[in-house]
């Protein structure tokens, strides 16, 4: 793999992105070792500390000496705020080119890279309003918060699942304090307004293969100990992290603990939604013409991104 000299014209910000499994955080430390860059994460899960095995967090020996950010920078009992990851991201993207570092984002949550890459506000909170719908959760449970969500604001309803209370009240909140819907506020992946020059890279696995991959990864993490890292997060209060305690494979470790479903159950249903998930992933990244889609193995995926780099030089 040749390194690329940057240039003037060479875009400032490499992203790697695209479904759970495919191999992103690899390509990004083989392409921050070659352009002499770091890390920055993207993955709203992994910046929760001990959150390790379920989220497929590198290990040191796997980072190869490259510097990763935003991670395990967040109790489990912590609600993720994207407007505070959009801050964050920002600062860390902003110190590394003027250190003249190239960062290399990478992750698979799409509105975190997009809130870290484009020109999004994010409407701010009330508390009270908040709170009010949260004990509204607690006492009638998702179905009629998810009903009055469709009716004021459907598309937001048909793209929040009816079981995600966190997202559902968010939408409620942002839909009574901006008078707005909550879909006005966050534009889709087809509103492309860019903050930096940023070269975006979608790592492409055939889904046969990527449905494989992930069943394999959920068995490792099962032989790597997920369930005494969850048992572990538990005592430390993964059970009221409102985002945390729903990630996948912990929520279904958690309902395992709780006598809701057998252990095999619940390592199954961590396959099935994981699968679920990617699909998710994958369409909201193609709806954006911006990203490059390559395929093959981490070194080629690396020289394919390369060739992407020197012909913008060239351009």
């Amino acid at each position: 793999m040749n390194n690329v000299v940057p240039s003037p014209h060479t875009p400032r910000v490499i992203a790697v992105v695209g479904p759970t499994a495919a191999g992103k955080s690899d390509l990004g430390v083989s392409l921050a070792r070659a352009l002499g860059g770091e890390v920055v994460n993207a993955d709203s899960m992994q910046l929760y500390r001990g959150m390790d095995i379920g989220t497929a967090k590198l290990t040191e020996h796997e980072r190869r000496g490259v510097p990763h950010h935003l991670l395990d920078i967040w109790d489990v009992t912590r609600a993720a705020s994207v407007a505070e990851y959009q801050r964050l991201a920002r600062a860390e993207i902003d110190r590394l080119l003027a250190a003249g570092r190239t960062p290399v984002l990478v992750g698979g949550s799409g509105l975190y890279v997009r809130a870290a890459l484009d020109a999004l506000e994010f409407p701010g909170t009330d508390p009270e309003v908040r709170a009010r719908l949260e004990r509204e959760l607690e006492t009638h449970g998702t179905g009629p918060l998810h009903a009055r969500l469709a009716a004021v604001d459907p598309e937001a309803a048909r793209s929040i699942l009816s079981s995600n209370g966190r997202r559902i009240v968010r939408a409620l909140e942002v839909v009574e304090i901006t008078g707005r819907p909550f879909t006005a506020n966050l534009p889709g992946p087809d509103a492309q307004r860019s903050v930096y020059d940023t070269l975006q890279i979608g790592v492409d696995v055939p889904r046969p293969e990527l449905d494989e991959r992930i069943t394999l990864r959920v068995d490792r993490m099962w032989q790597a100990g997920l369930l005494d890292e969850v048992r572990a997060l538990e005592a430390v209060g993964l059970r009221d992290g409102l985002t945390a305690s729903r990630a996948l494979g912990y929520q279904q470790v958690l309902a395992y603990f709780a006598g809701e479903c057998g252990e095999d159950e619940a390592r199954a249903e961590t396959v099935r939604a994981t699968k679920r998930f990617a699909r998710r992933q994958d369409s909201w990244f193609r709806r954006d013409p911006r990203v490059h889609w390559i395929s093959g193995g981490v070194a080629e995926l690396a020289d394919q991104t390369m060739r992407l780099l020197e012909r913008a030089v060239t351009a």
